[in-house]
């Protein structure tokens, strides 16, 4: 069976590999198998490990809020305020 790099399983699921070394460290997606060489740890990749981690990937939340959900969050901010007040 095949095996892949961190940065080859990144480039296989169209994401930079200090993301995916990142989600890994967070245990946002399961850790491969490990090899350690030289006091250096690997991680191995196999296809089938790659296509867990693609299926996982719509589901994660990377933190990051585009313009239009800080624009909603405030709205709905002035509308809990305004309802304050008029309690």
């Amino acid at each position: 069976m095949a095996t892949f790099s961190t940065r080859q399983a990144a480039k296989m699921l169209g994401i930079d590999a200090t993301t995916l070394s990142r989600y890994i460290a967070a245990k946002k997606v399961p850790t491969p198998k490990s090899v350690t060489s030289g006091g250096t740890t690997l991680h191995v990749w196999t296809g089938d490990d790659i296509e867990r981690v693609r299926k996982l990937l719509p589901k994660i939340k990377n933190g990051r809020k585009t313009r239009y959900s800080k624009q909603r969050e405030g709205e709905q901010k002035k509308q809990k305020q305004s309802k304050k007040k008029e309690s």
